[in-house]
């Protein structure tokens, strides 16, 4: 689509406002809105003004003048609002060179797929993330020096068994894996979301409970190509956090929201494509996984501990990587088998289904820099040969000490990953995907606003722990 497709979109669909998005390098979606009269080809050409110091981690405040040039091809029709509104999300530049800016994340998944191109590797890169979430009944919490809480609640949690008015239809710990209703009492705001997520063009594939009780549930969605999957997911949040705002819940994507539970990952698909043909597939390899394919796991593996900074980004997602709740904790790769962290489906035979997936990411990720990461880790996998550990196909979560210690495991905090991120990254510099600028704004950041934000505060539990020694 041109500008001009896009002009004449507005037109034909007798739009009143352009919401304009984009993205900050934390995956948060930020917008604002022109009456459509205040819109027209000149704003393709021009770029919009926006304050870049204002921005988590971009401008400093004598470099704050940015522009967002907004991409035609994105446009579509936000479901949500009472007046007609079609959104275009943006590209960022440098409002005096015009050269795109090196901490749009999005501008981040566009290098990884020209640095895909470039290696002659492959021409097209497949992701398809698996994003579950957590739909709560009340989501409350309060954060002051004298006083700190969080309170969620779900109609259909096990705790809410004994209420005076229950009926008895409460899901178990870990028994919330397909249950029909009235166990399950989602359905019916799943199926709405399945319905506004074709709308705004996100192809959807099935939906379902999950495994946690208190309301987590799975919306699959069809793969795509890097940087349209990374649009598609930004849309995707979206959409789920404002049907569920519509039925007056309150949806999350927090890795681990709540204790003694499984958590909510994002098993994210992967495969490469040359002139059509499925790189990943070799009829006689492992689980018909070719050379490529199993180099691109041990790019995976290896930089795993670094790249975590980007597709496990929270220090709520190492409350999710830990042993005994189904996470995929093991460094490993293995057929069918979901407890190592790459799984290969073989749900079916077809070389067009062969693909891997890296099971330890989750939603808190932005869609845009995780996929980039991932696709740079795999990549340098292929181009050194790197060789995986053996393939385990024992379920490891069971495994005997002896047999375990071989194994590498994720690391075990924030802090921890993105010191792996400061002395691994060069296997993402690459192409000049990511850049040092970047990548060190990145760590700083989440150092001192999350890291050590969570340190110096104390926890409620300390309180039961040690308040009368």
């Amino acid at each position: 689509m041109t500008p001009k497709d896009a002009i004449d979109f507005l037109k034909e669909n007798e739009v009143e406002f352009v919401d304009i998005r984009f993205t900050d390098p934390f995956g948060m979606w930020h917008h604002f809105t022109f009456p459509v009269h205040n819109f027209s080809l000149d704003s393709f050409e021009d770029g919009l003004a926006f304050d870049g110091s204002s921005i988590r981690a971009f401008q400093s405040i004598n470099e704050s003048d940015m522009l967002l040039s907004p991409d035609p091809s994105s446009i579509f029709i936000d479901p949500f609002f009472e007046h007609t509104t079609a959104v275009l999300i943006a590209d960022i530049e440098d409002p005096i060179t015009r050269e795109r800016y090196v901490k749009d994340p999005r501008y981040v998944a566009k290098k990884a797929e020209a640095y895909l191109k470039s290696t002659g590797i492959g021409d097209t890169a497949y992701f398809g993330p698996e994003a579950e979430f957590f739909l709560f009944d009340k989501l409350a919490y309060k954060n002051d020096p004298h006083h700190s809480f969080f309170m969620i609640d779900s109609e259909e949690a096990h705790w809410n068994s004994g209420r005076e008015d229950a009926l008895g239809y409460t899901t178990r710990p870990k028994g919330g894996y397909f249950p029909t209703p009235p166990g399950d009492k989602l359905q019916d705001i799943r199926g709405k979301m399945v319905q506004f997520l074709e709308l705004v063009g996100v192809e959807t594939e099935m939906h379902h409970h999950e495994v946690a009780t208190a309301g987590q549930c799975e919306i699959d969605v069809r793969f795509d190509q890097l940087v349209k999957m990374a649009d598609k997911q930004q849309k995707f949040k979206y959409v789920i956090k404002n049907t569920a705002a519509m039925y007056g819940m309150a949806a999350t994507f927090m890795p681990k929201p709540l204790f003694g539970d499984n958590g909510s990952g994002m098993h994210v698909h992967q495969s490469i494509w040359k002139n059509g043909e499925n790189q990943f597939f070799d009829e006689s390899g492992y689980a018909g996984l070719s050379d490529q394919a199993r180099w691109y796991i041990g790019g995976l593996l290896k930089h795993a501990p670094s790249l975590l900074a980007f597709t496990n980004p929270s220090t709520n997602s190492f409350r999710r990587l830990v042993p005994g709740y189904e996470a995929p904790i093991n460094l490993i790769y293995s057929a069918r088998n979901r407890s190592a962290c790459i799984r290969i489906p073989m749900l079916s035979k077809s070389p067009k289904a062969k693909r891997i997936e890296f099971r330890c990411p989750d939603p808190s990720a932005n869609p845009y820099l995780a996929f980039a990461a991932m696709l740079m880790a795999g990549l340098d996998g292929i181009q050194n040969r790197i060789e995986p550990p053996a393939p385990i196909d024992k379920d490891l979560y069971e495994l005997p000490a002896e047999e375990k210690k071989g194994i590498a495991q994720t690391p075990g905090s924030l802090r921890e990953v993105l010191m792996n991120l400061a002395k691994d990254h060069d296997y993402l510099l690459k192409g000049d995907v990511f850049t040092k600028e970047l990548i060190e704004s990145y760590i700083e950041y989440k150092l001192v606003a999350e890291c050590d934000a969570i340190d110096l505060r104390p926890h409620p539990y300390e309180f039961y722990l040690y308040n009368d020694i």
